[in-house]
């Protein structure tokens, strides 16, 4: 399956400021790309830098003015089984700052006691979480997690994926976060899904329902949304102004939510 996906972002940078871009696709997929920073039409310097599991960060430095940064890029390629070493599955096992999985024990115990197929468990977690919340755009804060998503019962797709991600952790399940690109998604924007270690594979978990799995190109990869965020402002202060993202794909498949499917 080709992919085409780009990304521009529009800030408006009021005290020199040291940023972090997640936005490029993930290592282990053969693409030809461009990433390019300006600030106020001028070209700036950029660091790639490589964090787990093939994710790649962009680190600009900016002084105050309008930064505009683009990223562009084609895929096409095959499945892709990652292997997940013994301390890869201790630390998505554990809570994390997002998603509260030793809080939200009890709930879970509760409501997938006595499912033991890898399939039927995540489709269940999946359709669970997707019929008790409801997709609100701006509904929550970006210091949100799973247990505040579950007692306000609304989100958007990041809220889906830490609930799920709790869920999964709680019953034992090892379970992480990504961003990712989404054809088929509308509106489009940034994506974020879950993924489970299930039958030796990370297996894909979203939700929202909001965009065939088989598409999802990856961006970054983490325990939640701190690991994943498109942007980090590390230090001085940036305004966000513009996001625009675009992800097409050569076909859109029909997504049966009762199988495994990984990213490829």
């Amino acid at each position: 399956m080709k992919r085409d996906v780009s990304a521009r972002i529009v800030l408006h940078v009021t005290e020199p400021a040291d940023l972090v871009f997640a936005i490029a696709v993930a290592a282990q997929h053969p693409v030809g790309e461009s990433f390019a920073a300006t600030l106020d039409g001028a070209a700036l310097p950029f660091r790639e830098v490589l964090d787990a599991h093939g994710t790649r960060l962009h680190r600009v430095q900016s002084d105050a003015g309008e930064l505009v940064v683009e990223y562009s890029a084609s895929t096409e390629s095959d499945s892709v089984t990652e292997a997940a070493a013994e301390s890869d599955l201790l630390v998505y096992g554990r809570p994390s700052r997002y998603a509260e999985s030793d809080a939200l024990a009890p709930t879970a115990v509760a409501e997938f006691a006595g499912i033991t197929g890898s399939a039927e468990l995540l489709a269940s977690v999946s359709s669970w979480v997707g019929t008790r919340l409801a997709y609100v755009s701006g509904s929550s804060l970006p210091t949100d997690g799973a247990v505040r998503t579950l007692l306000n019962r609304q989100g958007v797709c990041r809220d889906y994926a830490h609930l799920c991600v709790a869920f999964l952790r709680s019953l034992g399940v090892p379970a992480r976060q990504v961003a990712v690109y989404a054809p088929g998604l509308a509106p489009m924007d940034f994506h974020a899904v879950a993924e489970a270690w299930v039958d030796e594979r990370w297996c894909v978990v979203d939700a929202t329902t909001l965009a065939p799995r088989q598409t999802l190109v990856r961006i970054a990869t983490g325990r939640d949304a701190a690991d994943t965020a498109f942007l980090t402002i590390l230090s001085g202060r940036a305004d966000l102004g513009e996001v625009t993202v675009s992800a097409v794909a050569d076909s859109l498949p029909n997504d049966d939510v009762t199988q495994l499917v990984s990213i490829t």
